[in-house]
């Protein structure tokens, strides 16, 4: 969990469609967002980003398993002189008025969910029950959750109750051009590099269908980039990079690594 942190530099992100100006409207107007797509497209990056160009804090929570209300909220603690409150980051983002970010926000348990209501309408607020105290949003705070649909489709999902107190808005990979031109900027990677990876990324989402369950995300691309323009050969930074982490399945390494061995000859 991150505290609210406003960055100085001006996180980059090259924009699909009207993401930004959709955002921006929420914002002015209060309204929760939802970003859906799948791992490594962007989603954190655009919310960093947002935050830059709103000029807000940004509060990030990965969500998981064992994350309870009392993580998101806070709780006593002891101290030499008794006990005292210690907000929780999405009370100070509550409070400071930040853009509090939740990432793969089904991975968290549903009573946490429960606690996010009361700040996903026209109330604004957050109860906090362990000390009697209700908070009201200060000027600026915005909830801003994401998920895998197509991981968590076979596993988890949103319930339609909580899914319709947000604005949805849509990721997917980019373009070949805009994918390889975020490949060259990320990584400073020369243009045949790049347009080469995202050609591998192309093959390789295709063996979704043949059982792959994680397919090439733009970030994996893009640290495959790193490694070549560090020095490494680009096969071998594609198999460590790229095909390693996707799969322990023989057959499917081994159908990914010819894919490398195609692309690069």
């Amino acid at each position: 969990m991150s505290a609210g942190t406003l960055p100085d530099l001006e996180p980059y992100y090259l924009p699909a469609g009207d993401e930004l100006a959709i955002f921006e409207q929420c914002h002015h107007r209060g309204l929760a967002v939802m970003l859906k797509g799948p791992t490594g497209c962007g989603k954190t990056r655009f919310v960093e980003h947002m935050a830059w160009r709103l000029q807000r804090p940004l509060v990030t929570i990965s969500c998981h398993d064992d994350l309870t209300a009392s993580d998101l909220i806070g709780r006593f603690l002891l101290r030499h002189d008794g006990t005292a409150w210690q907000d929780g980051p999405l009370t100070r983002a509550v409070r400071e008025g930040a853009l509090c970010y939740l990432d793969e926000v089904v991975e968290a348990r549903q009573d946490t969910m429960v606690v996010l209501h009361a700040l996903t309408d026209h109330r604004r607020f957050l109860p906090i029950d362990k000390t009697g105290e209700t908070i009201q949003a200060a000027p600026g705070f915005q909830l801003v959750v994401s998920y895998n649909p197509g991981y968590q489709r076979m596993l988890k999902d949103l319930k339609p109750s909580t899914r319709q107190r947000f604005v949805a808005l849509d990721f997917d990979f980019p373009p070949a051009p805009q994918e390889a031109a975020i490949i060259e900027r990320e990584a400073a990677a020369d243009h045949a590099t790049a347009v080469a990876l995202v050609s591998l990324g192309r093959r390789l989402r295709g063996l979704r269908d043949r059982g792959l369950a994680e397919v090439p995300s733009t970030r994996l691309l893009i640290a495959a980039a790193g490694l070549v323009v560090s020095g490494i050969g680009v096969r071998q930074a594609c198999y460590s990079a790229i095909v390693s982490p996707l799969s322990d399945d023989e057959s499917l390494v081994g159908a990914m690594r010819d894919l490398v061995d195609a692309t690069f000859v």
